[in-house]
């Protein structure tokens, strides 16, 4: 088990158990189980339990026996005595298993309120249900592909290939000056005024440390050294993993000459943890169920975002 000191989305106490994704009489035995817990997704959206006595919300888990046909059965693993699996549903079927369309919320919203083991689930649910989304066919000659292996690998109908899920690897970096100011940005994309760490795809051949430094030098235009891996998060929006690393501003490179790239970041700014305080809600800063949520509150040195702060976080 991740210990809770982790960032939200990678803390889990579930054993994937993918030694059982290769049994042939998988499905029967899910269907059988009187422990197997289901998780209903449909269009990226979980069902979630109805809480009606203010209590915190919940994944809800069902038996399979009853359930409509799936798009897609995919084996998640197992925890103590119970099996998950994820099952995704089109409109109708989905219909028909909860009709309430409040009942189904996506990751982002359900992650912030959930236990550690559900948003666990739900996060491996979404990523491999994104997957099979975009992997219909093969990329070698373009036919139908089908999912096998307990629904942790596609088949090609006509050349027989073997197709994987695959994550894409992106850094996020907190980065400091030598007074341990810490350097966020404003991307292009997002509302006027939030701000996060800097991060970036890492390219085919790069080392992680090699992107770290390419990504800051083009979103800022400063060199930074001192690299350093702290720990990464699963975020499938709708394929990343997450690599959280520390980076100093390079010696004798000066804080003010970091200028945004001015397209993919807008505005850059130093703050301090007495100036990040006094943001009061002049900025919005990452959701708590991001790295960069963790990552600052490490730097900071304790919770940020609650009470007394002042400060708003984003939820996204």
């Amino acid at each position: 088990m991740i210990e809770p000191t982790s960032p939200v989305f990678a803390r889990t106490t579930i054993d994937r158990d993918a030694a059982l994704r290769a049994d042939p009489e998988l499905e029967a035995l899910l269907d059988a189980d009187p422990e197997t817990r289901v998780i209903a997704v449909h269009r990226g959206q979980a069902l979630l339990e109805e809480r009606v006595d203010g209590s915190a919300p919940a994944v809800q888990l069902m038996h399979p026996h009853g359930l409509p046909e799936p798009v897609l059965r995919c084996y998640l693993g197992r925890e103590g005595g119970s099996r998950f699996e994820l099952r995704v549903f089109d409109a109708d079927a989905a219909a028909t298993v909860e009709p309430e369309a409040a009942r189904w919320q996506g990751l982002r919203e359900a992650a912030a309120v959930l236990g550690d083991r559900d948003a666990a689930l739900l996060v491996e649910a979404v990523a491999i249900a994104n997957w099979h989304e975009s992997h219909g066919r093969c990329p070698r000659c373009g036919a139908e592909t089908v999912p096998v292996q307990a629904g942790w690998a596609r088949r090609c109908t006509v050349d027989d290939s073997l197709h994987f899920p695959r994550t894409d690897p992106a850094v996020i970096v907190l980065v400091t000056d030598d007074d341990d100011r810490v350097l966020l940005g404003s991307n292009a994309l997002w509302a006027q005024h939030r701000f996060s760490l800097l991060a970036g795809f890492v390219e085919p051949g790069e080392a992680l440390e090699a992107a770290v430094v390419r990504e800051i030098e083009e979103e800022a235009g400063i060199l930074v050294d001192r690299v350093e891996y702290v720990a990464s998060q699963p975020w499938p929006f709708p394929a990343s993993l997450m690599l959280g690393f520390t980076a100093r501003i390079a010696p004798g490179v000066a804080p003010a000459s970091a200028v945004p790239d001015g397209e993919e970041i807008l505005e850059l700014r130093w703050f301090s943890r007495d100036e990040i305080v006094a943001a009061h809600g002049e900025v919005g800063l990452p959701g708590g169920t991001s790295i960069a949520h963790w990552l600052l509150e490490r730097w900071y040195g304790g919770p940020l975002g609650v009470e007394g702060t002042g400060l708003s976080w984003s939820t996204s």
